[in-house]
């Protein structure tokens, strides 16, 4: 729902809200948030709260430490976890510098001059997102261990499979908070589950994201159980995948979205480093379906990309390698920009390949680049990159390409 500031005020004062959460992520994508009082709402919108910025990761040093958030009131939620007498709710904020310029590494706003830029060139971008994540126990201190929570595959059914109370708590919860999940079921690996939500503009879809993994590690944790979204949690299972499809409008003779992926194939490598942005995220990759090869296919998932089958214009396609550590507002970015490239130079795709890349003879595959085999390798493509320079802000690209 699009609150305005004043029905904020409004509700705040009828439905007994004494916290409220003012919520944003470090350049990694990880979630924070600073409580505040009711009474301080007034003030939050009119001046913004302060915060220092030397201690949040990416954010700068010890000079000009001093930032600002400034909640966006159409993002107001209620946390349904939390007591209702005295309930808490929650705002998405913008961040700035004391005088009022955006902070270049709010990569929130980074998103949103993405979409703008989209708007003004007459496209309308819309993102799904898929997300797995392991289940194990906690100890008798609270601390996970590596058990996981069942030993069930993928589809599963109680009773092998045991996780599916928790994750009908979880959809329940995003039911309450405005997010429509629209599947969830066992994954492949042991105490391994998937929950996918509808479509939505890009900023909706990637603050929902944010929201999906507070809300799976609270109730998990709740329940006596670790979440981990990790890209690759037990070395000798499947790891965790980001899926994310895209569509984009309008889409005349379901074209657009094929220049958008020969756009984002085209600068894949160059954007690796952001979407597979640690260590481990190079253990998942080429292994259990998750792409190694520069490749895609209408049929199956041993590629890059798929693109179900569609003679409509509301066809989408499935970017595969990202995982759960991507901060999803530079991904979203990046896709963007990359599939505007692609829209304004009639991009060609390459040639289809459905076949199994796994199964593959050798003499074929050399036919394919390849992902980026290491965060190092990845990292260096992405110093490189014309593309990448373009548009992120350089303390960005530092941040994530430093050794």
């Amino acid at each position: 729902m699009n609150y305005t500031q004043q029905e904020v005020l409004q509700f705040v004062s009828e439905e007994d809200v004494k916290f409220i959460r003012l919520a944003f992520c470090d350049v990694f994508g990880k979630q924070k948030n600073v409580s505040i009082m009711n009474d301080e709402l007034q003030k939050a919108f009119e001046y913004g709260i302060a915060i220092d910025g030397s201690a949040i990761a990416g954010f700068g040093g010890n000079i000009h430490s001093d930032l600002l958030l400034h909640p966006e009131p159409e993002t107001l939620s209620i946390l349904p976890w939390r007591p209702e007498n005295g309930r808490v709710v929650r705002m998405f904020c913008n961040i700035t510098y004391p005088d009022g310029r955006p902070f270049e590494s709010d990569t929130r706003t980074l998103l949103k001059k993405a979409v703008e830029v989209a708007k003004q060139k007459g496209y309308t971008f819309n993102f799904g997102a898929e997300q797995e994540f392991y289940l194990f126990n906690l100890d008798e201190n609270g601390e996970p261990t590596s058990k996981t929570y069942d030993n069930a595959g993928y589809m599963d059914i109680a009773p092998d499979d045991k996780g599916e109370n928790i994750r009908r708590e979880i959809c329940l919860t995003l039911e309450q908070m405005g997010i429509h999940p629209e599947t969830s079921h066992h994954e492949e690996g042991p105490g391994q589950n998937e929950i996918d939500f509808r479509y939505s503009d890009p900023i909706t879809s990637a603050d929902n994201v944010l929201t999906l993994q507070t809300i799976v590690k609270t109730i998990s944790h709740r329940n006596g159980l670790y979440a981990n979204f990790n890209p690759k949690p037990i070395e000798s299972k499947p790891g965790n995948g980001f899926h994310i499809n895209i569509s984009v409008k309008p889409n005349e003779n379901s074209q657009n979205i094929t220049f958008v992926i020969a756009g984002v194939m085209k600068r894949i490598a160059e954007m690796t480093a952001f979407l597979n942005p640690c260590e481990q995220s190079y253990e998942r990759l080429g292994t259990n379906k998750a792409p190694k090869y520069i490749s895609w296919s209408s049929e199956n998932r041993s590629q890059l990309v798929r693109i179900p089958a569609s003679s409509n214009i509301n066809r989408r396609a499935e970017l595969r390698s990202p995982d759960p550590t991507v901060n999803p507002y530079i991904a979203y970015a990046l896709i963007i920009y990359a599939g505007i490239e692609g829209i304004k130079n009639k991009t060609d795709i390459p040639v289809v390949a459905d076949f199994d890349m796994y199964e593959a003879d050798e003499s074929i595959l050399k036919q394919y680049e390849t992902l980026p085999p290491t965060l190092k390798a990845a990292r260096q493509l992405a110093k490189n990159s014309d593309f990448v320079k373009q548009y992120l802000p350089e303390s960005i690209i530092n941040i994530y390409c430093g050794e």
